[in-house]
């Protein structure tokens, strides 16, 4: 596959097979003058009369997704967001081939001879390409050194070579295209490159390729095959939904969950725990597990927890050993909102007397770290923290106007909100525990 610098070697290379080919042919003999190929936007080819020059201009104007490729390699991420492939960047460039002439019939000359040489040229050799971009050159300093060579494109080396094909535009598309790039028309013919493969190169994650379909019978060694079942349910584990205590709208530390689904019943079960902020999972050892339609765990909320949990979206996942299997078993990843817990007595608020701004020093837990997007609501009133570069358990916001009074407060982190409803009680209420007195 190729690197981004592959449009600019595709027009590279055109470019090579034009002036090659008007050499070759003794354009200069023909015309009495000299003959230029150029890439330049049209607006900005001088055409004033004794400025003009006999020259051939290839312009891209347009960059398309290329059909047939668009869907390969995707999707490029699993359940989890894991990277499993690089899908590659297909495009199709249509390009405007313009002929200029200094005198009469120039143009005439020069546009049948660079129709002639692309027609005689329907597919870029790999040669060729590697040819053209031997010493070609990016120019400016917008591109690292490394990068600067056209030759890193590695154009020749992708699947698929590149295509010319000819195109029949409308009086009307022509009349547009000339219109938007605001310059006098020329002779012109259009023309289709297709295909230009730009690919990330990433590290991936693959599975191993399939060894049997099943167990094999000890006996004829034939394999199992594929079971089918009479059921909608899939025969493999799997989490349809978490149960939070009081109809929570998040977790916090100390809870009871209770993982719903199927085939969750088997031995070593452990409950798995991810978090985008972590470099490993947390699991939480269970055991066995005879329920086959449910899953609990209780989350811990010690010290060494409130330091590992940060708050904010999990993923949830249980592996384990279904009766009669030798493999371990890994369900689907079901997503989790880690609710951050406030200590209001151990909190304080201060107003300064000059610019009646309030500032609240929150604590509370678990612990948050740099990096995630916390933001506290106090009495209707939103603000941020102010910065802070290692993991903390405590923060303070600043507020320009707040109310004196009782005030309810709502930390948030990652998108989870401390829980301000007690919906332990029938009807909920608000958790009068979530309110600060905030000084006149």
């Amino acid at each position: 596959m190729s690197s981004p610098l592959a449009i600019a070697a595709v027009t590279a290379v055109l470019r090579d097979l034009l002036n090659n080919g008007l050499i070759d042919h003794n354009i200069t003999g023909s015309v009495g003058s000299n003959v230029d190929v150029s890439t330049l936007p049209p607006d900005i080819i001088p055409i004033d009369v004794g400025a003009v020059h006999t020259q051939l201009n290839l312009f891209m104007y347009q960059a398309t997704p290329n059909a047939g490729w668009r869907n390969a390699a995707l999707p490029s991420r699993d359940e989890r967001g894991t990277r499993v492939t690089n899908p590659p960047l297909a495009l199709d460039l249509h390009y405007l081939l313009t002929a200029y002439g200094a005198s009469e019939l120039h143009a005439e000359i020069l546009l049948g001879y660079g129709m002639h040489l692309l027609h005689e040229t329907p597919v870029l050799s790999r040669q060729a390409i590697r040819t053209a971009l031997a010493g070609g050159t990016v120019p400016g300093t917008i591109l690292p050194p490394a990068f600067q060579a056209l030759a890193a494109a590695d154009l020749a080396d992708q699947v698929e070579q590149i295509k010319i094909t000819p195109m029949t535009l409308s009086t009307e598309e022509m009349s547009k295209l000339w219109s938007a790039m605001q310059a006098h028309y020329r002779p012109t013919a259009a023309y289709h490159i297709s295909v230009v493969l730009i690919e990330a190169q990433r590290a991936t994650r693959n599975a191993l390729p399939v060894l049997t379909r099943g167990a094999r019978d000890p006996a004829s060694g034939r394999e199992r095959g594929v079971i089918a079942t009479a059921s909608l349910i899939p025969p493999y584990p799997l989490i349809s939904d978490i149960e939070l205590p009081n109809q929570q709208i998040a977790a916090r530390l100390g809870d009871t969950l209770i993982l719903h689904g199927h085939h969750l019943e088997g031995s070593n079960v452990v409950a798995r725990f991810e978090h985008p902020r972590l470099a490993a999972p947390i699991d939480i050892n269970i055991g066995n597990n005879i329920n086959e339609t449910q899953v609990s765990v209780v989350l811990p909320n010690n010290a060494a927890a409130q330091l590992a949990w940060p708050p904010g979206a999990w993923s949830v996942s249980v592996v384990l050993q279904r009766p009669g299997e030798t493999e371990t078993r890994s369900t689907n990843a079901a997503p989790l909102m880690l609710a951050p817990r406030l200590d209001i007595p151990a909190s304080n608020a201060v107003r300064d007397a000059g610019t009646g701004a309030v500032t609240i020093a929150l604590v509370f837990t678990p612990q948050v770290r740099p990096g995630q997007k916390v933001t506290l609501n106090a009495g209707g009133r939103e603000a941020a923290p102010i910065s802070f570069i290692a993991q903390t358990g405590s923060l303070s916001f600043r507020f320009p106007e707040l109310a004196a009074g009782q005030q309810w407060l709502r930390l948030n982190v990652d998108g989870a909100d401390s829980l301000l409803v007690n919906r332990a009680i029938t009807p909920p209420a608000f958790d009068t525990s979530q309110r600060m007195n905030i000084p006149a």
